[in-house]
C-alpha cells in the first residue's frame, strides 16, 4: 500500500478501493409502516418491491434506478417524536433530476399528490424542490447545474 496526498490529508492507496462507490441504498426510520408504505409508493409509483412484517423490524423495500430506498418500523422501541435534520443524522434524502424541467413536472406531481411543497430553489450549486413525508423527514428532487465543473470532477479524487 501507498499514499497520495489529495488536500493536507494522506489517503491511502489500495488496488480495488480508489474509487469510491456510489450508494446503494437508504434507510429511513419511520412511526408508522402502514401510513409510510402508500404514501412512498405514491411517490415513487410503485408497490414496494419487498415487505417484511417481522421483529423487532418492520420493512418495506423500493428498488429504484440508482438506488433502493428502505422503510424501518422499529417495533416496540418505536418513538413518537418527529424527524429534525438539526440534529446529528441525516439532513435530507435528495433525489436526481436531470434539469429544472424535471423538478418543475415534480412539483405538479406533489400537488396531484396533496404533497405540500416549497417552490424550486436555484443556487450556483443546482436547483431543488423540497418537501416532507409523514414523519417530517426531509426529501428533496434535485438537479445539479448544466455544468457542474468542480461538484463531478472531484467526485473520485
Amino acid at each position: 500500500m501507498t499514499a497520495n496526498s489529495v488536500g493536507q490529508v494522506m489517503v491511502p492507496v489500495v488496488a480495488g478501493a480508489n474509487t469510491f462507490p456510489d450508494i446503494v441504498h437508504v434507510a429511513l426510520t419511520v412511526t408508522d409502516l402502514d401510513r409510510s408504505v402508500p404514501w412512498y409508493g405514491a411517490l415513487f409509483g410503485a408497490a414496494a418491491d419487498h415487505v417484511h412484517d417481522g421483529q423487532p423490524i418492520r420493512a418495506a423495500v423500493w428498488t429504484l434506478p440508482s438506488v433502493a430506498v428502505a422503510l424501518h418500523e422499529f417495533v416496540h422501541q418505536a418513538r413518537e417524536e418527529s424527524f429534525d435534520e438539526l440534529r446529528p443524522g441525516l439532513d435530507h434524502l435528495a433525489f436526481r433530476c436531470a434539469d429544472r424541467g424535471e423538478l418543475e413536472a415534480w412539483a405538479i406531481r406533489l400537488d396531484a399528490l396533496g404533497v405540500t411543497h416549497s417552490d424550486i430553489v436555484d443556487a450556483p450549486y443546482g436547483s431543488g424542490l423540497s418537501f416532507r413525508d409523514p414523519d417530517n423527514i426531509a426529501l428533496e428532487f434535485f438537479a445539479l447545474p448544466p455544468s457542474p465543473g468542480d461538484l463531478s470532477e472531484g467526485r473520485n479524487q
